[in-house]
């Protein structure tokens, strides 16, 4: 079940200790395709009534297989005052081509008239592979709202043509793979989400820095480290369950186990990621 009490706990956490002010509420890791309509509404408002002149953002996932229930979602995020929608490719009845999925984005886009669109793009889970590069040729036509993509693919090529083609249109690129996020920096990603910044969002601040300065060395240092943990946890079996279980144990913050199919992460798990990540000096030295 869904735990609304936490919360305002969590907020606070993200922004005192993590130094992270903006959040994207019922993606992936939030199981938001596994959870209701309802729920989904109920954690939209918690978070944006939580978040109120604390965060900066507030972006809430409103995709579903069902395109009435995704336009439903997409008018109550505009009604509670969401700074942004995002949304899905769907993922059993799929789009096959880029006007297909314009059509369905653009559907759910234009019941939410004022609020900026993103398009979620991770085709790993959805199965659908319509390059970003060719889906944003002219997509201010049919989504005016649109405000850019949260890109969670490794193929950095799709994604460096997706920059160089867009540059006036000063679309958001925000990069969605953790362990690879200095290398599309690099190529001009102009933000992030991730699971990882949860409980590594301050070291991941410190890595933007370095990258501004540019202290390229200090960043990779950075990166590496990330990659460390996420290498080790990932050969352990690492998923949404084990992301809420290292975010529990770092934060103090009882994050719950995960809705079927997903199970909780085992003890075994718990014990050696924690061992892993305390094991970690940052640059820092923290």
């Amino acid at each position: 079940q869904i735990n609304l009490s936490v919360i305002g706990q969590y907020v606070d956490y993200l922004v005192s200790e993590q130094n992270v002010k903006n959040v994207f509420v019922n993606g992936t890791t939030g199981e938001g395709l596994s959870l209701s309509i309802q729920e989904r509404k109920q954690l939209a408002e918690e978070w944006v009534c939580q978040g109120k002149d604390k965060l900066d953002h507030v972006i809430i996932h409103v995709g579903a297989l069902s395109l009435p229930e995704s336009q439903e979602l997409a008018r109550h995020a505009a009604a509670i005052g969401a700074s942004g929608i995002a949304v899905i490719a769907p993922f059993f009845f799929k789009p096959t081509n880029k006007d297909e999925l314009i059509a369905f984005l653009q559907k759910v886009a234009s019941e939410a008239p004022v609020v900026p669109f993103y398009y979620y793009h991770i085709p790993r889970l959805t199965g659908v592979k319509i390059r970003v590069e060719e889906l944003l040729d002219g997509i201010k036509e049919w989504i005016p709202t649109f405000q850019g993509v949260k890109f969670s693919d490794t193929d950095l090529l799709d994604l460096a043509q997706c920059i160089n083609k867009n540059e006036r249109e000063q679309f958001a690129f925000l990069y969605g793979v953790d362990e690879q996020l200095l290398s599309a920096l690099a190529i001009g990603a102009n933000g992030a989400v991730g699971s990882t910044y949860n409980y590594l969002g301050q070291k991941t601040n410190l890595m933007l820095e370095a990258f501004a300065k540019p202290d390229l060395v200090l960043a990779r240092k950075y990166q590496f480290l990330t990659g460390e943990f996420l290498n080790f946890v990932i050969k352990l079996g690492f998923g949404v369950a084990q992301t809420k279980a290292v975010m529990t144990f770092v934060s103090g913050i009882p994050m719950g186990p995960p809705r079927l199919p997903l199970v909780d992460a085992s003890e075994e798990f718990i014990i050696k990621a924690k061992a892993k990540l305390d094991s970690i000096v940052w640059p820092d030295g923290n």
